[in-house]
């Protein structure tokens, strides 16, 4: 019997397999224009750009070391890649995540091992860690909500909880053509595995 496929051929040329994902096959560059291109919000926001996944995931990683200045740089780095199996497996609204069940799940954090042992980082981050990126997403959710995709704050407030006044005005969505995104997602994520200790 043929096993079934299930690699995808990277623009690096690497093969992943999406099942068993090994972190010799996973290139920062595969991923910044994977997630430089995918859309946030399936692509329902306002501008001439979609809100792509790389942009948030740098909204993310600003949040996060703006609400813990002290965080270590592997921290920062695990705050940017918080979405990074996205590049193979897509966004999917929290909804449609939650009725998928979990085999998105389940790839998602195999996917994600693999990434964080790639760029030298633990292969589960500890839960104070996660709890501290989580936040910092959902500060992204809201204000990503509130300025782009057509919530009004009413709303918002209801589904991903109203940040500080302080965060609400320090933090302003601007959209970038896919590329410059892509670009400044590799320079960030370079940065950071530099520094790293």
């Amino acid at each position: 019997m043929v096993k079934s496929r299930a690699w995808q051929r990277m623009l690096s040329g690497r093969r992943l397999d999406l099942l068993d994902p090994t972190p010799v096959d996973i290139e920062i560059d595969d991923i910044a224009h994977g997630l430089a291109f995918l859309a946030r919000w399936n692509g329902q926001t306002r501008g001439d750009f979609a809100y792509s996944v790389a942009e948030h995931s740098l909204l993310v990683e600003n949040i996060f070391s703006f609400l813990n200045p002290a965080s270590k740089p592997k921290w920062q780095l695990s705050a940017l890649l918080h979405d990074a199996p996205e590049y193979v497996i897509g966004d999917m609204i929290s909804p449609v995540k939650a009725s998928v069940g979990t085999g998105y799940g389940e790839l998602d954090n195999k996917l994600a091992a693999a990434i964080h042992l790639r760029f030298r980082l633990p292969a589960m981050i500890p839960q104070s860690i996660k709890g501290k990126i989580k936040k910092a997403d959902r500060i992204s959710a809201w204000l990503e909500a509130t300025q782009i995709a057509g919530f009004s704050e009413v709303e918002a407030n209801k589904y991903f909880r109203k940040p500080e006044m302080s965060i609400i005005d320090r933090f302003e969505i601007i959209l970038r053509p896919p590329v410059e995104v892509r670009n400044k997602f590799i320079s960030r994520c370079t940065e950071l595995i530099l520094s790293l200790t």
